[in-house]
């Protein structure tokens, strides 16, 4: 069984560790390269689902979290 964590950080992305595979807007499914993928939180990246530091402009506040998955 594979471990799967998502990091919330303190008012800023979701960090997943690793390879990671989504289906996009297009409905295609992509595949991301096997670093760490940070996924926009606070809703006003230009480049969604993935964070683009816009979080940094607009005073987003978001607790950090820790979620552990079982593949």
């Amino acid at each position: 069984m594979t471990k799967v964590e998502i990091k919330g950080l303190n008012n800023g992305p979701y960090i997943i560790a690793g390879s990671a595979t989504y289906v996009d807007a297009d409905g295609n499914e992509q595949t991301t390269p096997g670093q760490a993928v940070a996924l926009c939180r606070c809703g006003q990246s230009a480049n969604k689902p993935f964070c683009d530091g816009y979080h940094n402009n607009t005073g987003f506040e978001g607790a950090e979290i820790v979620l552990h998955l079982n593949e």
